[in-house]
Order: structure tokens, then C-alpha cells, then sequence
């Protein structure tokens, strides 16, 4: 009996006994996206590091549904982790509208430094109170103008009707460089651009050369007015539910998972810019700083809290 005993504490120490699998949702499609492969890796860290005691299985393809429908699962704890695009938490998540803002990161490299450091902590600790744990920010590219006819300017822009997701902040942006937002499904972009129903779209690079949008609307505009992030969750129910040690496994398998993200984002948009090119595309270099000091009522009427100005002038602040 004692040695049963001790077999079964030996067991339950390396994890062998009621292991965890961990869902976890992604709409992308391709199997080695970024995102997707990205949280495969951190399954495979996490299993490592906790003895097999947790893993995690990724359902991509929106398998497990929509971003919101993901997000509702997580929140309620039928679902373990999901990843969804930035702008789907704007309106939940009060501090999450700040990484969406236009012209908010200079550069990629700003950007991740941001992630990187305190105002990334606090950032992904703000959807807690709605039940969501927030373990990783994923690079989801910058975000430019695309039309018939190349950007270059503030009176390029100016009356151009542009497709944008449906978010009040990117209606807004539009509006402020004298362009006309129409928000569509990504879907239908294509055809809109076929059609004349849209002059323009704004986009990052795999998404412009990856829907064939550059056939409509060759000339690549690089704004870079937005680098909003993917974000990967984890339910507060799940999350509370592990043991501390397995928080802490959980929370560096993710901290790997962005360096192995970050690294296949960045080969996917040299590719993407080479097919881009390849396939008829023009690359046009735009003056961005008009475009930025546009913004300004962006800011004013979005940015209306002191909350939510220390967090922008954080982010400003980081070097």
C-alpha cells in the first residue's frame, strides 16, 4: 500500500495523472500562419516545462467560431484560450482602444519595445474584468493605404472611399484625411475594389498580397497608420483553476511564443512584399507626418479620459 502510494505521488508530481489539454481558438486558415504555429510552439514549451501535465491543442480555421464568439466561449470558461485581432476589444476592454490608435507606435521596432516592457503588462491585464487573461501580444503588421492610384499626400486622399473594419476609431481616422470610410467584411474587398463600390482598402502586406487585392488596386501607399496587435487569452475561469507553478510555465511558454511569432511574421511579410511585387504591385513611400498630425481629433474625441492619456503618453515615452 505505501509503495502504491508513493508511486501515485511520484505520478502526480511529474504530471503523468490528469493532464490538461488546453483549446485553443484561431480563424486563420493556414496552418503555418504566424499566429497559429506560434501558439502550437507555446503547446509544446508548456508541455516540456510541465511534465506533461499541461498541454494545449490548437483549432484554427474558425473551427471554434468567430473572434467574438471565441472570446464569449473564453469568457465563460467553455473555452480555454482564443486569439483575436486588437480592434475586437476596443469596446469591451476600455485600454485596449489605445494600441488601435493611429500613429500611436512609430515603428515596429517602438512597438515591440512597448509590448516588451511595463505599459505591455498593463495592457494585457486589461480585459480581466470581463474574464479574459491576457498571456501575449502578436505582431499583426502595419496597416497602409491601398488604391487605383498611388497615395502620397493628404489631397491624394481626399475623398477616396476606403474600406475599414467596422470600429468607430478607423470611420474617424478616415474622416480626418478627408477620406470616406466604408466598412465591409474583408471578404468582400475584392470584389469592391473590382467593382468601383470602393476606391481603396488599408491593410497590412500578407493580407494585400494574400486576398489578391493588389489585381484591384496596385499602388501600396506605406502610411503605416496603424500597427494594432493580435492578442492570445486565456479564461480567468481556466487560469484560476492552475496551479501557480503552472501560471508561471504557461506565462513563459507564451513569452516564447511571441519571439517565435514575431520571427515568422516578419519572414511572411518579405515574402508577401516580394509576391506583391512580382504580381504588378507598386510600392509608393508617403510622407507620413502630415498623415499623423492629421489625427489630432482622433485623439481628442478617443483619448478623453486621464487613464487613457497617461497610457499614450507611456507609450510616447518609450524609447
Amino acid at each position: 500500500m505505501k509503495r502504491t502510494v508513493t508511486l501515485i505521488a511520484g505520478l502526480l508530481a511529474a504530471g503523468s495523472l490528469f493532464a490538461l489539454e488546453l483549446k485553443s481558438a484561431d480563424v486563420h486558415n493556414a496552418d503555418d500562419y504566424p499566429t497559429v504555429a506560434a501558439v502550437r510552439h507555446l503547446g509544446q514549451v508548456l508541455s516540456r516545462s510541465s511534465g506533461g501535465a499541461l498541454s494545449v491543442k490548437v483549432f484554427n480555421k474558425g473551427a471554434l467560431g468567430t473572434e467574438k464568439e471565441t472570446l464569449d466561449q473564453a469568457k465563460l470558461g467553455a473555452l480555454a484560450m482564443t486569439r483575436v485581432h486588437g480592434a475586437a476589444l476596443a469596446s469591451m476592454c476600455p485600454k485596449s482602444l489605445v494600441p488601435t490608435l493611429p500613429f500611436v507606435f512609430r515603428s515596429v521596432a517602438h512597438q515591440r519595445q512597448v509590448f516588451d516592457g511595463p505599459v505591455g503588462e498593463e495592457l494585457l491585464k486589461a480585459c480581466e474584468h470581463q474574464g479574459l487573461v491576457g498571456l501575449a501580444f502578436y505582431d499583426a503588421g502595419a496597416r497602409s493605404l491601398y488604391a487605383k492610384k498611388p497615395v502620397r499626400s493628404l489631397a491624394d486622399a481626399r475623398g477616396l472611399k476606403v474600406r475599414v473594419p467596422q470600429t468607430d476609431v478607423w470611420v474617424a481616422a478616415m474622416a480626418a484625411i478627408g477620406a470616406n470610410a466604408t466598412p465591409m467584411p474583408i471578404g468582400e474587398v475584392y470584389t469592391g475594389l473590382k467593382t468601383g463600390l470602393i476606391d481603396a482598402a488599408e491593410n497590412n502586406l500578407p493580407s494585400f498580397e494574400g486576398f489578391r487585392h493588389m489585381e484591384a488596386a496596385k499602388f501600396y501607399s506605406r502610411t503605416e497608420h496603424a500597427m494594432t496587435p493580435d492578442v492570445l487569452f486565456i479564461s480567468k475561469r481556466v487560469w484560476d483553476k492552475l496551479a501557480p507553478a503552472q501560471q508561471a510555465q504557461l506565462r513563459e511558454a507564451a513569452k516564447d511564443s511571441v519571439r517565435v511569432q514575431r520571427q515568422l511574421w516578419d519572414a511572411a511579410e518579405a515574402k508577401s512584399l516580394e509576391r506583391a511585387k512580382a504580381g504588378g504591385a507598386q510600392i509608393v513611400e508617403v510622407e507620413r507626418e502630415p498623415f499623423r498630425q492629421a489625427m489630432a481629433p482622433v485623439y481628442t474625441r478617443f483619448v478623453n479620459t486621464p487613464d487613457l492619456q497617461r497610457l499614450v503618453k507611456a507609450i510616447q515615452d518609450t524609447k
